[in-house]
């Protein structure tokens, strides 16, 4: 009797297990069938136009997704105040950098995508979650303007062509600056490069390598996970007369343990540079207490921009300067959509809308970046300026180079 309870239970667990999965790929079928619905939809226009907005509003990257949230929202104001047709976003947590990885870059891809009024993407952030939404988006056919994802391949291995634009240059750029100041400017001979394992981290630490031995400095590599909060095993494979250690990382939330158990250490005197993930105040101020030396690369901007300093006005004198190509994204974006909705008489489709995102031409004295905002077949600006590098100062970042 005991075993056909058992059984009984058994076969209960399964059938409840069973269904639970059914009932998830219905769900999954009814938004890939909804996305493709609404890719051939021509959507009315309106009043209010609809961007769909993809930034880790909340958790390990929130520090710096905050700045996007602000530009983009500064957008939306300013843009609002001066014209009649109106836009908003619909809002998509990413969660950069959380624990279940690109899940809820994936799950905003697909809101976005299954709405009926969403018309461009600005986002996502990074470049792991481009990765992983780039299905999604392109089943609803949506294209999206990213202003921080700099991988170099995303726009170079032909999958998004036509989708996907970004309002930075890629790290082929950034690369090139960074190996370039390191080993023409400070001269340096030996470095120690540690990727976080995401797809941003290897790609761009990847390109710094190259060119580092290529200049003929000597190099050394490791990796961490973005879980890592403990350093210690990885720093004392550091050797002693290492002069800098490179971290292209995505976490400002690990790069500051990471400096302040180099200096426990006894590596103190080691200078450290970061990447664009990693331009963020609260790391310069780490600096400023371990009494460090650190570098970081950044996205080109126009400091004089009227934008940037009727921004800083307007935020109590921040600069939030990691978000601003996210405000050149959206400007891109919005356009785009105003101009499909002329095109189309008040009414367009998501393709139209890519269309004018291809052709967009703002020039460079409208850009918050400094540089045109107009794009080359594979979605990169077309001009690629290089990137900055800054010193950490005072517990602010300054422009060096």
């Amino acid at each position: 009797m005991r075993k056909l309870t058992i059984l009984a239970a058994l076969a209960t667990a399964v059938a409840v297990a069973t269904a639970a999965t059914l009932a998830s790929a219905s769900t999954r079928a009814h938004s890939t069938t909804r996305a493709a619905a609404m890719a051939a939809a021509k959507v009315k226009c309106g009043s209010k136009r609809t961007l769909g907005f993809m930034a880790p509003f909340t958790g390990p990257a929130a520090s710096v997704g905050q700045q996007q949230v602000r530009w983009v929202k500064y957008w939306i104001k300013t843009y609002n105040k001066t014209h009649k047709k109106q836009i908003k976003a619909q809002n998509e947590d990413t969660m950069l950098g959380a624990p279940n990885g690109t899940a809820e870059a994936l799950k905003g891809a697909q809101a976005l995508s299954s709405s009926s009024k969403v018309m461009g993407v600005v986002g996502p952030a990074g470049s792991n979650e481009i990765v992983a939404v780039t299905k999604t988006l392109k089943k609803g056919g949506l294209a999206w303007v990213s202003g921080s994802s700099t991988r170099t391949t995303l726009t170079t291995d032909g999958t998004r062509t036509g989708f996907m634009f970004r309002t930075v240059p890629p790290d082929k750029v950034q690369g090139a600056t960074v190996a370039k100041y390191i080993a023409k400017t400070l001269k340096l001979k030996r470095v120690f490069i540690i990727d976080d394992e995401e797809t941003y981290s290897t790609g761009l630490a990847n390109t710094v390598q190259s060119k580092l031995k290529a200049a003929g400095v000597h190099v050394k590599r490791a990796g961490i996970s973005q879980s890592d909060s403990n350093f210690a095993s990885v720093i004392a494979t550091i050797p002693g007369n290492n002069q800098l250690v490179y971290i292209p990382w995505q976490l400002t939330g690990q790069a500051i343990p990471f400096l302040d158990q180099l200096r426990q250490a006894g590596k103190g005197s080691m200078r450290v540079m970061g990447s664009d993930g990693l331009f963020d105040p609260s790391f310069a101020s780490e600096a400023k207490k371990t009494g460090i030396r650190v570098y970081d690369s950044f996205f080109p901007l126009n400091p004089k921009s009227p934008i940037v300093a009727a921004y800083k006005k307007a935020h109590h004198g921040h600069g939030d300067y990691f978000g601003a190509p996210s405000y050149a994204a959206a400007q891109v974006v919005t356009e785009a959509i105003s101009k499909a909705c002329a095109k189309g008489h008040g009414k367009t489709t998501r393709a139209q809308v890519r269309k004018m995102i291809a052709k967009t031409r703002i020039t460079a004295g409208k850009s918050v970046i400094g540089v045109p905002l107009r794009f080359n077949h594979n979605g990169d600006l077309a001009t690629l300026h290089k990137f900055g590098i800054y010193r950490a100062k005072g517990g602010q970042f300054v422009p060096i180079a």
